[in-house]
């Protein structure tokens, strides 16, 4: 029964809509109405800059962060990455806005961070080289989803798979980004201190 509460928790950790609320606090703006209406730090970005795109970014963080440590405190390593997981269902359909979140990349770099610092600065370098090189976020996002479930299946089995399901996941909540990315659509980052 814990193990499902701690589940449950980790959801709705995940479902606390930091985007929206930083964007509303800060800005006055119904962030679901501008850019890509997207409720994630890089939609923020577009909108608030750079140092707000931040703000949201450790917030999502944090959250992933506190389901990993709780998972872990009740159930070791592998239980965690699955508190993560979902942390991160909870981010990408969070049940205060009937489901429609954002995409996972921030809260996924929380789990990094809480799981092995080291999958947190490898996975961040290859993001900025990837999205300072080509412009595009998604892109270097895209990257990370295709490497974690090799580390993950390094620290163990049941990590893996825990991994794989983030990965899929993530990888399915940027379908539009990938086809996008093909058709030559997909918008550039705009790297903006503030706005």
């Amino acid at each position: 029964m814990i193990y499902i509460i701690c589940i449950i928790i980790s959801y709705l950790l995940g479902s606390i809509p930091f985007g929206i609320i930083v964007a509303k606090v800060f800005k006055n703006i119904n962030l679901r109405k501008v850019g890509s209406g997207n409720i994630g730090a890089t939609n923020v970005m577009r909108v608030g800059g750079l140092r707000l795109a931040g703000l949201v970014w450790i917030l999502d963080m944090a959250k992933a962060i506190v389901a990993v440590l709780l998972g872990r405190y009740v159930g070791g390593v592998a239980f965690s990455v699955w508190c993560g997981f979902a942390a991160i269902v909870g981010h990408c359909f969070p049940i205060w806005l009937k489901f429609h979140g954002g995409k996972g990349v921030s809260a996924l770099f929380g789990i990094f961070l809480a799981v092995n610092p080291i999958l947190f600065v490898a996975c961040g370098i290859e993001w900025l080289l990837v999205a300072l090189s080509s412009g595009y976020s998604s892109l270097g996002a895209l990257v990370v989803f295709c490497l974690i479930p090799i580390f993950g299946f390094l620290m163990g089995v049941n990590v893996g798979f825990a991994f794989v399901a983030i990965a899929l996941l993530c990888l399915i909540r940027h379908r539009e980004n990938i086809l996008r990315l093909i058709r030559g659509q997909e918008s550039k980052i705009e790297w903006k201190w503030k706005k």
